[in-house]
């Protein structure tokens, strides 16, 4: 699946999450997936956990992160 593809099952709806991004509108929001995954979990404990969820859904809350990361240039918080 392409990268286009995993991101078009992010959502986001102010009515859900409170406007989160969210997978498929399911009310998980992307952070808690990559949260359970940077915790040590596996997809396929996740999946076990969380029924609703599908391997393509994990593997999107990572695109999105990914997407999220790219920054093109960081200014020095002042302190």
């Amino acid at each position: 699946m392409t990268n286009d593809k995993l991101l078009s099952r992010i959502t986001v709806d102010a009515n859900i999450c409170h406007g989160n991004p969210c997978v498929r509108g399911l009310r998980y929001p992307v952070n808690l997936i990559l949260e359970l995954l940077s915790s040590g979990m596996t997809a396929a404990q996740i999946l076990a956990d969380y029924p609703d969820l599908e391997a393509d859904d994990l593997r999107a809350a990572c695109a999105y992160g990914a997407r999220l990361s790219r920054i093109h240039r960081m200014e020095p918080v002042a302190a």
